[in-house]
């Protein structure tokens, strides 16, 4: 790679972490933070000095660990190694392609499948336009994702439901003010997610877009759970095993919602399915805390100096508790998800 190929990855890298630093990617969402990271390796296809689908690949893991280690135990370190993975699937196909030589496929997946192999069957700069193609196809998923899930609203929400919401996701947002555009009246029930309380913000937008919307707080969640015909959230992570990386408080809403035998929906787009396998007794998973001074206001100082406050941003949800998850590929179950992450990544690209 020449000098110069590597002071414009590294620019953009410090641009991606500059923008992470000051929170400008958190706001836009996990789709922001997904195109960032095509970008920086999209560079590396269009870099001139590998000379083999192996040399290419060698060279994006070595670029996505790095980023990731960049990133380390926040949020972003997940979407960007799953983007990575896509990478990596993507160019493992174009590699092992061959579309004049149809007798060939089934030796082919083969050599793929036992990792044999991974030298492109096509000349170099064939390889390359191919691999951009897949870029621009998987840059196109991306922005499309959200509005693919919105197009299944109708089918999900029904009339004068009453759905239960928790904090505040652009994808559920947008799914539930997709299905008001298109006339189904139903009512919305927003927990408002202390002590970030984004479900206040979420119910605002909902407000607006003329959806009768209730605010509560977390404390009654279980007190109106009787009255609720379904559960719909977003959620960080989707893990391996169809549970969930969530926002505290979602697993409570889950518990609730199964003593009342009430379905739960969850909206999240295929880049946010990871490979990864995680437990509730996996602490360094949810490793993430917030500030608790929010939920400590007002107490007297005397208290607070003798109270040791957690406040942890995320937390886990089996997979028997979730009903189903829609993303951008249909409506799935929880134990379709390892089809799923058959569909999307390569064993061999679990662990970067």
């Amino acid at each position: 790679m020449s000098d110069q190929d590597k002071d414009e990855i590294q620019q953009k890298i410090d641009g991606f972490m500059d923008k992470l630093k000051h929170g400008k990617l958190s706001e836009q969402g996990s789709f922001a933070i997904a195109s960032s990271t095509l970008s920086i390796l999209r560079l590396l296809i269009e870099d001139s000095s590998w000379k083999s689908a192996q040399d290419l690949m060698t060279s994006v893991r070595q670029e996505g660990r790095g980023l990731i280690s960049r990133c380390g135990q926040t949020s972003v370190s997940s979407i960007v190694g799953n983007m990575v993975r896509r990478v990596l699937k993507l160019i493992r196909e174009e590699s092992s392609n061959s579309e004049d030589h149809s007798d060939q496929v089934d030796s082919l997946r083969m050599n793929v499948a036992a990792n044999v192999r991974c030298d492109s069957l096509r000349p170099i700069p064939e390889l390359k336009n191919r691999l951009l193609e897949g870029f621009e196809e998987l840059n196109t998923e991306l922005e499309v994702a959200s509005e693919e899930i919105a197009e299944q609203a109708l089918q999900h929400i029904h009339a004068n439901e009453v759905i239960l919401t928790l904090g505040k996701s652009q994808t559920v947002e947008q799914f539930l003010i997709s299905a008001a555009d298109k006339g189904r009246k139903f009512q919305v029930i927003v927990a408002e997610s202390a002590p970030n309380y984004q479900g206040q913000m979420l119910a605002t937008s909902l407000a607006a877009a003329k959806i009768q919307t209730t605010l509560i707080p977390d404390s009654a969640i279980f007190a109106v759970m009787s009255r609720v015909n379904k559960v719909i959230i977003g959620t960080h992570r989707v893990l391996a095993n169809g549970g969930l990386k969530a926002i505290t408080g979602t697993n409570i809403v889950a518990l609730a919602a199964k003593h009342y035998s009430v379905p739960i929906i969850v909206c999240a787009s295929m880049h946010k399915l990871t490979p990864k396998h995680y437990s509730s007794a996996d602490n360094e998973a949810f490793s993430q805390f917030a500030s608790p001074q929010d939920s400590l206001r007002g107490l007297d100082g005397q208290i607070i100096s003798k109270v040791d406050a957690y406040n942890p941003i995320f937390e886990y949800v089996p997979p028997e508790l979730v009903t189903l998850f829609i993303s951008n590929m249909g409506g799935n179950a929880p134990s379709y998800v390892y089809r799923l992450l058959s569909e999307l990544y390569h064993p061999d690209d679990y662990e970067l």
